[in-house]
């Protein structure tokens, strides 16, 4: 049975859509942003790394939502800072809750000034018995449009500001009581046994995060920080689908795990699958991942496989997708393809992914077979999508009619 969890203000507070925010909150900020918000604020700049590491401690370790609870920061800047900011989280719009444990919010993102709706985006939280993996969004929307993925069917609406990929881990670790002193969430379902539940980040929820790099890599910094949330860069994986030009660059500023999301062994295909290909061929793509830095036995590159039924599941596919990768330390990601609403696609039967990972494993690369994990709420891997839509500059400019088309993703039924 899945859980729809109440999210009305008795469990979150959120403003409504149409309400303008009168002030912007901090949480999600890094170092540098704190630093001129604390300014505007009336600190003294001699005073201002001090106060930041206060307030880093307050947001990133104990995960505080109000000025108030900041006890070592004195009562008159707490009081200077709540008039002009908040430190709140994104709007939760929807919460599902899978039988598996697989958790899936629906978020609504602060409304621009040139925006006619707030945006949304899905983040998901995947458990399991030893680790905690989130799976953020790096954009609303995506410009990919890869055949088989839910969410290239949404066109690119925006580019997520770090603080809003920030807010997805705090957020989640609200929801599932990651902070010093929390309760976790009285539903049953499952979280891992680890002083930690929230122990992996992986970049592979809505878009492709090489396209908005810079946001991306701050957020990552905010997240890895050892004073604050102090996620392992080791344990955090950026998945793209193949923007050549830009991965030595992530790998030089970000040093983070790399996945790609490969899918074909021939050009032909993959141009249909992910159509970034026609751009950035396979032969490049892989002479980038040659060159990652640091990549190593100890830091391999992860290679997703989508296994679409009569499509690239064939023996010769499995024989080539192991010359392909030879010299690349290199693991291999088999994923079932996961159905969505109006795919022409199939999953390969068990067999057929059986003995295409055991010819993979026989060339000595590890390839294990995704469990699928949040199919029953549209979680799992290509699933993704929200009801968000980029205007154009003629629908922008018209007045609102007051209807409402967000409160649910285009995916759920």
């Amino acid at each position: 049975m899945v859980l729809v969890l109440d999210t009305t203000p008795a469990a979150v507070t959120a403003p409504a859509e149409d309400a303008k925010p009168a002030k912007r909150s901090l949480a999600g900020l890094d170092r540098a942003r704190l630093g001129e918000a604390l300014l505007a604020a009336g600190v003294p700049h001699k005073q201002v790394r001090m106060r930041v590491n206060q307030l880093w401690s307050w947001i990133y370790v104990r995960g505080v939502t109000s000025f108030d609870d900041m006890t070592d920061v004195s009562k008159e800047l707490r009081g200077k800072l709540a008039a002009l900011y908040t430190l709140d989280r994104l709007e939760i719009v929807s919460e599902q809750v899978s039988v598996d444990g697989t958790r899936k919010w629906l978020l609504r993102l602060p409304k621009r000034g040139h925006e006619a709706k707030a945006p949304e985006i899905e983040t998901v939280y995947i458990p399991e018995s030893d680790r905690g993996t989130l799976c953020i969004s790096s954009q609303v929307g995506c410009t990919l449009t890869c055949s088989f993925c839910h969410t290239g069917t949404q066109r690119l609406v925006r580019n997520l500001e770090a603080e809003e990929i920030v807010g997805q881990i705090l957020l989640a670790r609200d929801r599932i009581g990651d902070w010093p002193g929390a309760t976790p969430p009285g539903d049953g379902r499952l979280l891992p046994d680890t002083d930690r539940k929230i122990t992996n980040i992986v970049l592979m929820g809505m878009g492709e995060p090489l396209y908005n790099l810079d946001n991306v890599r701050v957020a990552m910094e905010v997240a890895a920080d050892g004073d604050g949330l102090s996620v392992s860069k080791r344990r955090i994986t950026l998945s793209t689908s193949g923007v050549v030009p830009e991965i030595a660059r992530w790998g030089e500023e970000a040093g983070t795990m790399l996945a790609i999301s490969l899918h074909a062994v021939r050009d032909e295909l993959r141009d249909v699958l992910v159509p970034i290909n026609k751009r950035y061929p396979i032969a490049e793509l892989m002479d980038a991942c040659r060159n990652y830095p640091g990549v190593s036995n100890a830091r391999r590159i992860t290679f997703e496989y989508v296994m679409l039924k009569g499509v690239n599941d064939s023996v010769a596919d499995a024989k080539a997708l192991v010359r392909l990768l030879e010299g690349i330390p290199a693991k291999i990601n088999l994923i079932p393809f996961n159905p969505w609403p109006g795919t022409a696609y199939e999953c390969s039967d068990w067999e057929t992914i059986e003995t295409f990972a055991e010819i993979v494993n026989r060339a000595g690369y590890a390839s294990p077979v995704r469990t699928p994990r949040g199919r029953d709420i549209l979680a799992a891997c290509g699933q993704l999508k929200s009801a968000s839509e980029k205007l154009r500059a003629s629908a922008r400019a018209k007045p609102a009619d007051g209807s409402e088309t967000g409160g649910s993703p285009a995916n759920e039924t």
